[in-house]
């Protein structure tokens, strides 16, 4: 998990030093795991992005620098989910693990992740198409009254649309930055993806390949993440019992669920937590020496 977490560390320090932010990877780490901490404790896979980007900005880095980051970071996610969601699918072995509410959580799951990752394609790639169709949309909800504000909403689209426009040519000004980001994620997902694995074999058991384990816990990560609770908690672990059952057998699954869980989420969100407090800390103690630098120098 601390190489999980690291890897996408390593993503930001390399993004934002080629926008010019020569930062110590160790306070790229930082951003990382408030970023997980935050996305743990939030409906949202993505709710620690702006959690990143605030901690970005106190660090006298652009906003629009940090949702640059997040956002190729973000493409090059989704794009490595769906690159070992459908290695996994090719090669898991397919004897009812995911049949019945499992097959339709994964079905739902796999098609938001293609809609997202193909939806931020077109917008980083074809604005003008982009522009059309959420200009529809706009017009549509306004119709039916859902929009309060329709002139905010408008402004709102178009500073979305320039991010997106702005991490667009920053892939084509540097097509192996993005590459090398796709791969850190590739690497990222694998190492969550191989905590059951440690598990199977802590628990002295034999018979079952990494890449049969590593393939289940990708399609179980792909069929839960998209779905609006913190950290998928409960479809997570029942998910994980009915795919898993066949690995651990019925009586060693539950616990290969508790320790494996523990593991890659719970142990994980409160070490999160204890370097996300000591972020902050970090941050109120840097606000308050520049507000006395600053203090000093307007009484000069």
């Amino acid at each position: 998990m601390l190489g999980y977490v690291g890897c996408e560390a390593l993503c930001t320090w390399q993004i934002l030093g080629r926008l010019g932010h020569r930062l110590p990877y160790r306070r790229c780490l930082g951003y990382s795991f408030v970023g997980f901490y935050v996305s743990s404790i939030t409906p949202s896979a993505t709710g620690g992005q702006p959690a990143q980007i605030y901690c970005m900005s106190q660090d006298r880095i652009p906003a629009a620098h940090g949702a640059l980051n997040m956002m190729l970071i973000a493409a090059c996610y989704q794009t490595a989910s769906l690159i070992w969601g459908g290695g996994a699918w090719l090669l898991c072995p397919k004897d009812g693990e995911f049949g019945g509410g499992m097959g339709l959580l994964l079905l739902y799951g796999a098609g938001m992740m293609v809609l997202l990752t193909v939806g931020m394609g077109m917008v980083m790639f074809l604005p003008g198409l982009s522009r059309r169709i959420c200009g529809g949309i706009l017009k549509l909800l306004e119709r039916f009254h859902f929009l309060r504000n329709p002139a905010s909403a408008r402004e709102k689209l178009e500073h979305q649309l320039a991010e997106y426009a702005r991490g667009a040519a920053c892939i084509k000004a540097n097509p192996g930055l993005a590459l090398r980001v796709l791969v850190l994620c590739v690497i990222q997902l694998g190492m969550l993806f191989s905590v059951p694995w440690i598990v199977y074999h802590a628990f002295g058991l034999q018979g079952h390949s990494w890449v049969q384990i590593v393939s289940l816990q990708a399609l179980l990560t792909l069929a839960v993440c998209n779905l609006p609770l913190p950290g998928a908690v409960g479809p997570a672990e029942g998910g994980f019992v009915a795919a898993f059952t066949a690995v651990f057998g019925a009586g060693m699954v539950t616990p290969a669920m508790l320790v494996s869980r523990g593991i890659s989420f719970y142990a994980f969100l409160i070490v999160s937590l204890l370097v996300s407090m000591a972020v902050h800390l970090r941050l109120r103690r840097q606000a308050r020496e520049r507000a006395l630098w600053e203090m000093a120098a307007s009484r000069q």
